[in-house]
């Protein structure tokens, strides 16, 4: 993709993209944001996940909390909600601990695990950044779904990698082009914080210009 540095976008972004690009664009270009309760949850349980600059030694394993990442090639910055570093002979060197470690993003999300690709793909770009910070392989992630109070492993592919840089880059030309897109609309509407900004019944029938022409005309 090159160097994406003159127009980085927020990591976490990734998952609004896939679940709505809409919504994305709302919250990214737009900057507009509304709460409701599923927000409001998901806040609570980052703030306990996201303590930075704490570090934690647990014999090999060393824990990190709201590890700041980047990745120049994507353009994204973000927050890992928990980097578990455990010893390994093929790792990288810590600073102000011994031996060397490799990387393993937990991302910490409120309900059960989805059917969908957004958490996995948020994952991911984690990963991507650990890997181009650290110049280390991360193959392991993990995702810990505070419903059922377990984690469930994800593996880093080559697949899921690709996948996320495609997502980025059409991420990247919505914004550039500060393009706010038409979806399809569904029942996954009813669950958005922003539909009352978004207006999707709207989106069905006639455009936003349309309905003000209409409106002056009368």
């Amino acid at each position: 993709m090159g160097s994406n540095e003159d127009h980085e976008l927020l990591l976490s972004g990734i998952q609004h993209f896939q679940f709505c690009k809409r919504q994305w664009a709302i919250i990214h270009i737009e900057q507009q944001w509304e709460e409701n309760v599923k927000t409001v949850e998901g806040q609570h349980l980052h703030r306990k996940a996201d303590q930075p600059f704490i570090r934690e030694k647990r014999g090999d394993k060393l824990i990190v909390r709201g590890m700041p990442v980047r990745s120049s090639e994507l353009g994204l910055t973000g927050v890992c909600d928990v980097v578990e570093f455990i010893r390994d002979e093929r790792g990288v060197a810590i600073h102000g601990s011994e031996g060397t470690y490799l990387p393993y993003p937990v991302e910490y999300k409120r309900g059960k695990p989805k059917t969908g690709e957004e958490d996995i793909v948020q994952l991911v770009a984690q990963a991507i950044c650990l890997e181009e910070m650290l110049l280390c392989e991360v193959g392991v992630g993990y995702l810990f779904y505070n419903e059922i109070k377990h984690r469930v492993e994800i593996p880093i592919t080559s697949e899921w990698k690709q996948r996320v840089r495609s997502i980025v880059s059409e991420m990247q030309d919505y914004y550039k082009r500060r393009h706010t897109p038409k979806v399809k609309t569904g029942a996954f509407c009813r669950s958005c914080s922003l539909q009352h900004i978004c207006v999707p019944e709207l989106m069905n029938k006639r455009s936003v210009k349309s309905y003000v022409e209409g409106k002056i005309v009368e």
